[in-house]
């Protein structure tokens, strides 16, 4: 079978030691730094990945895939426009709500909070919460006459319960000092709203929000407090998208400049641009354990040339060109690199795919060996393991172990032949 030559001599160089020890432990070092530092690339992003998936699943329970608003408000078109929206093939509901802040009082305490208004019937269709319980709490907000929906972590700061008595009133009546906008509201249940819609956000019905949010004189509402309509769509990554092209696909008779699309990872910007500048920064500085362990091949390529400039010398008197030399130094050097990362990579994704497992016996071994039980709780640790994250770490590392060899491999070119053999 035909194999160049070059390629023959450098795997043969990486296969045999004799008596270079060092040279064998210092490349047994560097196939172990590139793997553990491929391992832990694919192992620690995989669990940003998992951290930004939960935080994005926990942020669209209270805000929406997309929403359309009218700079001049809908506060009685919306039902045509929403009628409109729900016609697109890639919309699977749409509701209106309004939002707005304001303060909420009971028992002689209270705090500011953000208001969500609602139509209960429409609600359920853009529901991302899934719980049966939400759904039977949207029945009970539209039977009763002043409603309201709790967040969980609203609920247990104030100690309200099913049935209690509780005061609204917009933060501009509040600044203003319009107490006679004060509204009554009882209490129909606490629900889930997500990890960043528990602390502050209720829900009411959407008439009283918009008695609650107008101007008691001229009864209008603040355009940038009008209703709004929220999208549930097909694709969330793709939803400002969506209801652009929904927007665009309106009837004429409903269609206007004013009306304008927007979606989460537009309001949300600021959070998932912060995530995905530290999974960027975090993959850099993992990077440097390969680089690390890049720099050991080059001390090995070194070491390997100083020993071998005798073979070296007698090759180029055979004929054997600087580019032969030079390939049968990056082809050692790049063999331990692919076997570095190979190995990093099987190893990585085996502890991705398996991170809940061995969190929960690393948790049962902490909480064996220390006391008391069940305070080491890390098995919550969720990892998103991703393809395209996987082959960009493999082909860094594959590229950090070729550039590696290039310096030590273009030394052995380097080597005169006459004076090598001058003294063998």
């Amino acid at each position: 079978m035909f194999k160049p030559v070059a390629l023959f001599i450098g795997l043969r160089y990486t296969r045999t030691r004799k008596k270079s020890q060092i040279i064998s432990f210092v490349s047994i070092v560097s196939t172990l730094g590139i793997t553990v530092g491929v391992l832990a690339l694919i192992v620690v992003l995989s669990v940003i990945n998992g951290s930004t998936s939960t935080m994005r699943d926990e942020t669209l329970k209270s805000v929406p895939h997309a929403s359309i608003a009218d700079g001049n408000g809908m506060a009685s078109q919306w039902p045509d426009l929403l009628a409109a929206v729900q016609n697109h093939p890639q919309v699977l509901g749409a509701a209106p709500y309004m939002e707005g802040e304001g303060w909420l009082r009971y028992d002689g305490g209270g705090e500011f909070i953000q208001i969500r208004g609602v139509d209960p019937v429409h609600e359920s269709d853009v529901l991302q919460v899934e719980s049966p319980g939400f759904e039977m709490l949207l029945e009970r907000l539209a039977e009763a006459e002043n409603g309201i929906i709790l967040g969980l972590s609203v609920a247990n700061r104030l100690g309200m319960y099913q049935g209690d008595e509780v005061t609204l009133m917009s933060l501009n009546s509040l600044i203003g000092r319009n107490l006679s906008d004060v509204m009554k509201f009882r209490v129909v249940g606490a629900a889930d709203f997500g990890f960043y819609g528990n602390n502050n956000t209720v829900m009411i019905g959407l008439p009283a929000a918009q008695d609650l949010f107008g101007d008691a004189e001229t009864g209008l509402v603040n355009a940038a407090q009008d209703v709004h309509l929220r999208l549930r769509v097909t694709d969330v990554f793709n939803a400002g998208l969506i209801a652009q092209d929904a927007l665009n696909s309106l009837p004429t008779e409903l269609a206007s400049n004013q009306l304008a699309a927007s979606s989460w990872s537009e309001t949300q910007s600021s959070l998932f641009d912060a995530l995905r500048l530290e999974k960027t920064l975090t993959g850099f500085m993992l990077l440097m354990i390969v680089v690390i362990g890049a720099v050991n091949i080059v001390s090995t390529l070194v070491m390997v040339v100083a020993d071998k400039s005798a073979d070296i010398a007698i090759l180029r008197t055979m004929g054997a060109s600087r580019a032969t030399i030079m390939t049968v130094f990056v082809t050692q050097g790049t063999t331990v690199g692919i076997f570095g990362t190979a190995l990093g990579a099987v190893l990585g994704v085996l502890l991705s795919r398996n991170l809940t497992r061995v969190m929960q016996g690393i948790e049962s071994i902490m909480n064996a060996a220390f006391s008391p039980d069940d305070v080491y709780m890390i098995t919550y640790l969720r990892a998103e393991l991703r393809v395209d994250d996987v082959v960009l770490i493999c082909i860094s590392a594959l590229a950090v172990s070729f550039l590696a060899t290039l310096y030590p491999a273009y030394r052995a070119t380097r080597i005169q032949p006459a004076e090598v053999l001058r003294y063998e």
